[in-house]
């Protein structure tokens, strides 16, 4: 059986991708936006290269990626794996209306996780307007 984009974004084999989820209730017309990406529960993921992605998220969502990941760093939450949702650090029933990922390839230049291998960035905008964000290694 084939990989989806997905699986191979989050297996660190796409570097030069961007995944990006949308919720649904995020943006209209969802349907439209499932051709051009995989089909979830509650919405869509899209992986794509990156500098079409970052334009692509912006275009759908009205929010530049690189601001939402500058305005999430200081807020540690846990993302889920798959891109689809997370748990955020202000409730326990709220809903990711936005994920935005990107990876990093092992670097043993520097300190910490990146020594260990590919890492997964990932930024939430949760409904409630907490945006918060988790990294950890591709493949977890």
């Amino acid at each position: 059986m084939t990989e989806s984009k997905r699986e191979t974004f989050l297996s660190g084999d796409r570097p030069d991708d961007v995944a990006f989820f949308l919720h649904e209730s995020a943006v209209s017309g969802i349907e439209a936006l499932a051709d051009r990406g995989e089909r979830t529960d509650e919405g869509v993921v899209i992986v794509v290269d990156g500098n079409t992605g970052r334009s692509a998220f912006e275009s759908a969502t009205g929010i530049d990626p690189m601001a939402l990941a500058k305005s999430a760093m200081g807020t540690e939450g846990a993302v889920d794996r798959d891109l689809t949702g997370g748990d955020c650090p202000d409730g326990d029933d709220h809903d990711a209306r936005l994920v935005f990922a990107f990876a990093e390839e092992q670097n043993e230049d520097v300190e910490g996780l990146y020594t260990e291998g590919d890492v997964i960035h990932a930024y939430v905008a949760c409904k409630c307007g907490t945006r918060y964000s988790e990294k950890w290694l591709a493949g977890e």
